[in-house]
C-alpha cells in the first residue's frame, strides 16, 4: 500500500514540475521572441496608437498638437510610447507648481505652447526602426563590460537604451529580458548610472507599417524629469 502511495505521490510531483517547465518555456517564448501574438500592425504608428485608445489617446492628441502627426505616419522610427497616466501625472505636477506660484492652471491641453509638447515628445522618438534584438546588453552592476549603448532623440537628447537579462534558477543572464530607456541628467558624469532616470519597457516590438512601438510602463513621469514643469511655467 505504501509503495502505492509512493508512486501516486512521485506521479504527482512529475506532473507539477512538467507542467511550471512547460509554464516557463511558454513565458519564455513570449517575452524573449517578442510575443506569440502577431506583433505587426497594418497601418502607420499613428494609426497604432489611435487604434489603443486605453493607453494613448491623450498621447495621441498631445501629437497632434505638438504638429508631429506627419512624422508618426510616415517617418521609419523607433518610439518609446508614454502613456496618458505618464501625460496625466506631468500635468498633476505642472498644475500643483503653477498653483504654488499662483499662476493659472491648466485646464485643456492646447493651453500649453505647442512647441514644449514638440519638445518633449520628441525626447521618445528615435530614427530608424529598432527591435529588442537590435539593443545590446545592459548591466548597470558590469558597466565596463555591458554598458548598452547611447542614443540621440529627434532632438538630440542623449539616452541610454539597452537590454536587461535576468537571471533566473541560478543561471546568470538566462532569464525574462527587457529594454530600458534611461535619460542622462548630468551630462559631466554620464556613466554614473545614480544620475539616469531608468524607465522599463513594459510591451516591446509592435511593429506597424514605418517603424517600431515600444510602451514604456505605466508608472512613468511625461518628460523622463522636472524641465516640463519648468517650461510651463516659464511660459505661463
Amino acid at each position: 500500500m505504501n509503495t502505492y502511495i509512493n508512486q501516486i505521490i512521485r506521479v504527482c510531483i512529475f506532473s507539477a514540475m512538467l507542467l511550471m517547465f512547460l509554464t516557463a518555456c511558454k513565458k519564455d517564448q513570449y517575452y524573449v521572441d517578442g510575443g506569440l501574438s502577431d506583433p505587426n500592425f497594418k497601418g502607420s504608428m499613428f494609426q497604432y496608437l489611435e487604434s489603443k485608445p486605453f493607453y494613448f489617446d491623450t498621447l495621441t492628441t498631445v501629437i497632434k498638437l505638438a504638429g508631429l502627426q506627419e512624422n508618426f505616419e510616415k517617418d521609419e522610427m523607433t518610439f518609446f510610447a508614454p502613456t496618458d497616466n505618464s501625460i496625466k501625472r506631468a500635468l498633476v505636477e505642472a498644475n500643483k507648481t503653477l498653483y504654488q506660484a499662483g499662476k493659472d492652471t491648466i485646464l485643456n491641453l492646447n493651453e500649453i505652447d505647442s512647441e514644449i509638447w514638440r519638445k518633449y515628445v520628441m525626447r521618445y522618438m528615435f530614427k530608424g526602426a529598432n527591435k529588442l534584438n537590435d539593443y545590446p546588453q545592459l548591466d548597470t552592476r558590469l558597466l565596463a563590460v555591458y554598458p548598452g549603448q547611447n542614443y540621440l532623440s529627434y532632438n538630440n537628447t542623449i539616452f541610454n537604451i539597452g537590454v536587461i537579462y535576468d537571471d533566473v534558477n541560478g543561471i546568470k543572464y538566462g532569464g525574462y529580458r527587457h529594454i530600458v530607456i534611461s535619460y542622462l541628467n548630468n551630462l559631466n558624469t554620464p556613466s554614473q548610472t545614480s544620475t539616469w532616470t531608468t524607465i522599463n519597457v513594459s510591451s516591446s516590438d509592435i511593429k506597424p507599417i514605418n517603424g517600431v512601438v515600444h510602451t514604456l510602463a505605466d508608472k512613468s513621469t511625461f518628460g523622463f524629469n522636472t524641465d516640463f514643469t519648468g517650461d510651463v511655467l516659464a511660459l505661463k
